[in-house]
């Protein structure tokens, strides 16, 4: 249970970096793995990347791993996205949730938002060609 806050989203062109952070609030932070996901216009929204409560293990959609790496700072209360190597179609907005806790269901349906979390107002990323 804790309130979640992302920025770093920007204006970029094909082939650059940037870093999206989520700033959390609450002292049970820790316990939670946490995600990042995208809705890019028009679509549905996406997984991005997933991260055990500890940090200790990471899973990535096909797509990406290898571009993007997904960090967490449990002393600061914070969770990274590093994406490197951007592409056009990475444009969307990128949220953070908590997600289920690291299990072989990570494997099978890929990691979910835990129920009756709200989705916040995210941060915009647009890579321009």
């Amino acid at each position: 249970q804790v309130q979640l806050v992302e920025s770093g989203g920007g204006l970029v062109q094909a082939g650059d970096s940037l870093k999206l952070s989520c700033a959390a609030s609450g002292r049970t932070f820790s316990n939670y793995a946490m995600g990042w996901f995208r809705q890019a216009p028009g679509k549905e929204r996406e997984f991005v990347a997933a991260i055990t409560s500890s940090g200790d293990n990471t899973y990535y959609a096909d797509s990406l791993k290898g571009r993007f790496t997904i960090s967490r700072d449990n002393e600061k209360n914070m969770v990274y996205l590093q994406m490197d190597s951007l592409k056009p179609e990475d444009t969307a907005v990128y949220y953070c949730a908590g997600v289920t806790s690291f299990g072989p269901y990570w494997y099978d349906a890929g990691p979910q938002p835990l129920p009756g979390g709200s989705w916040g107002q995210g941060t915009q990323v647009i890579v321009s060609s």
